[in-house]
């Protein structure tokens, strides 16, 4: 498995919390790892991200506060808390694996990346 696969997407009401998971790759244990969200007829923005350690992490302002992100390098594995859940959170979510072991927040530092978990939240 090289690619991604993220899991935990689904319908909340606004105000709640979801967790996303993100299964990647051993080979990913060293890599800075992310998560992105693309709302409809939006381009695809980052949300957070955090290093190859999980020493340093870095957050999107409209979800500053609110989401927080982990990783186990031993399971190979990101997560994404996000609490205080607004409609406009609304999107798909997707997981990816940096080209290096720092934290990026533009598109073109990550190589590969999951298929997607839809969050919708209601107003």
């Amino acid at each position: 498995q090289v690619l991604p696969v993220e899991s935990g997407g689904g319908l909340v009401q606004a105000g709640t919390s979801l967790t996303l998971s993100c299964a990647a790759s051993r080979t990913s244990s060293n890599n800075a790892m992310g998560w992105f969200r693309q709302a409809p007829g939006k381009e695809r923005e980052f949300v957070a991200g955090i290093n190859w350690n999980g020493g340093a992490t870095y957050y999107a302002d409209s979800v500053k506060g609110r989401f927080f992100i982990s990783r186990d390098r031993y399971k190979n594995t990101v997560s994404l808390q996000m609490n205080s859940l607004k409609h406009e959170d609304t999107a798909v979510y997707y997981c990816a694996v940096g080209l290096r072991a720092s934290i990026s927040s533009a598109n073109s530092d990550y190589r590969y990346w999951g298929q997607g978990t839809q969050v919708t939240v209601s107003s």
